[in-house]
């Protein structure tokens, strides 16, 4: 019994012929740079090649700079995290390190400058005065915590509102963490604020280091004032 031929259709049968004409010229097309920019109009988008080879190699030259720039910049968001992780590590060591709740405080706020900050401090909520021989705590309005972080929310970022929450001088800061901190039921709302002038600081993997860095200062002030743990 014989066997019939596979029915192909016509653009079956073109396709086919062309891609047995390439495979027998497959030399002489590759010096056709208008060939070339018809099948590949990405890597060669224009007609009129005159030197193939040496546009070939400028391509290849631009894709290796480029992707040589975005390791680059993967390495520095690398290096950068590592950075703040370390710097968060040394600040936990100094917070164990303090020996009165003071030191402690003063921690947390020298502690902006090695996590990319300007400014840093501890608000409380409240309407007296700020503790004379607590620099660093600023007294803030009561409801400030729940409007800014909800009931549940522990971590936001703003990209505003640092005058509100530190003053006048971090008013042009375009970067504002803050942290909400659980001392006690009796205690009242903490919150830990971490100011920068520059956009799009305290995100990605930074927000999981600085958040660490709060549960530790969080913890440090309830075993300071030797209240319960929540």
């Amino acid at each position: 019994m014989t066997q019939r031929a596979a029915i192909r259709s016509p653009a079956e049968a073109a396709a086919e012929a062309v891609k047995t004409y390439i495979r027998l010229n497959h030399e002489k097309l590759a010096a056709d740079g208008e060939l070339l920019a018809l099948l590949l109009p990405e890597r060669f988008p224009t007609r009129q090649i005159g030197d193939l080879q040496r546009h070939v190699i400028e391509r290849l030259r631009e894709e290796n700079a480029a992707l040589r720039a975005e390791r680059d910049g993967l390495k520095g968001v690398r290096n950068n995290a590592v950075s703040l992780s370390e710097a968060v590590k040394e600040r936990i060591l100094d917070l164990l390190d303090a020996r009165t709740f003071e030191e402690a405080i003063a921690v947390a706020k020298g502690a902006a400058e090695s996590f990319g900050a300007d400014r840093a401090a501890l608000c409380v909520e409240g309407d007296g005065a700020a503790p004379k021989n607590c620099d660093g705590v600023r007294m803030i309005a009561p409801g400030t915590s729940a409007a800014l972080l909800g009931q549940e929310q522990s971590y936001a970022l703003l990209p505003g509102g640092g005058a509100m929450l530190l003053g006048s001088a971090a008013r042009d800061c375009r970067s504002v963490a803050v942290f909400r901190l659980c001392v006690g039921p009796q205690a009242p709302a903490l919150l830990y604020v971490l100011c920068a002038r520059k956009a799009g600081c305290f995100e990605g993997e930074e927000e999981a280091d600085l958040c660490y860095f709060a549960k530790a200062l969080e913890r440090t002030m309830r075993a300071w004032l030797d209240l319960p743990r929540v």
